[in-house]
């Protein structure tokens, strides 16, 4: 796990000149009884080190409490407002550019951080500086190439996804009692009202026993392969290591078995 944080020197980064940054934002809230408060900031920090080493980007450290709120309640979860997050986020998009950074991606490991859309679709008015990855459509496509049996709907937290990412990058957080976990909930529009206690005693909601951790290593393959695009479209991909850009937009998933 100390791999999720950059051990890199100032001059390292004065050698590796990026002008994109990547930062994970997590959070810290319940996960049921098999999986740890830290999950989405483990998930996050698991495709951000996937992404900054495949295309040369500069790795920044996880924000590590964000916007739990619909787990209000459940012991160990802790959150910050909307309104925090943003802030944290707009000083580092400010702080970076005095260091000629001009350009960041979020990898949000949080559902629940909705305003992180926002901040995105705002920076991006004037010119194309901010992206925030996974959208669902990479998440589904994630799940489609590692063979997972749920959606996103039924398997909404703590389920096969994540359960399967933590058993590959680090099966030690993982409790045996993921096995006998699943919990199912239909209809949850009532969500934003009720919190997930509305929904799951649990915590969970989707089925972690069929979580594997050659599923959770197909998901970061395909996540890493498919970033290539977002990061294409960025006003200042001309400046990014256009070899790597094109290999992965080339090549697709299979560059990334290789």
């Amino acid at each position: 796990m100390s791999s999720w944080i950059n051990t890199a020197t100032s001059a390292d980064a004065a050698v590796s000149r990026a002008r994109t940054a990547i930062l994970p934002i997590g959070s810290f809230e319940q996960h049921g009884q098999h999986l740890p408060l830290m999950t989405d900031t483990a998930i996050a920090c698991s495709i951000a080190n996937r992404l900054s080493a495949a295309y040369d980007l500069f790795l920044l450290p996880p924000i590590t409490v964000s916007c739990s709120h619909e787990h209000a309640g459940f012991a160990g979860t802790v959150s910050i407002k909307a309104a925090t997050l943003v802030a944290v986020v707009d000083d580092i998009i400010e702080s970076l550019a005095r260091s000629s950074v001009t350009t960041l991606v979020v990898v949000n490991g949080h559902g629940g951080n909705h305003v992180l859309s926002n901040v995105v679709c705002e920076r991006n008015t004037d010119a194309r500086t901010m992206a925030l990855f996974p959208t669902k459509e990479d998440w589904n496509a994630a799940r489609e190439y590692a063979g997972m049996r749920t959606d996103s709907h039924t398997d909404m937290h703590g389920g096969e996804l994540e359960t399967s990412i933590l058993l590959h990058t680090c099966p030690e957080l993982v409790g045996d009692t993921y096995r006998s976990a699943d919990n199912a909930t239909g209809d949850r529009r009532h969500l934003f009202v009720t919190g997930m206690a509305g929904y799951t005693a649990s915590g969970i909601i989707g089925y972690p026993s069929l979580a594997t951790a050659a599923k959770g290593q197909a998901a970061l393959d395909s996540l890493t392969a498919s970033f290539a695009d977002q990061l294409a479209v960025l006003a200042d991909c001309h400046r990014l290591p256009v070899g790597a850009v094109a290999r992965y937009r080339r090549d697709g998933i299979d560059s990334v078995h290789s």
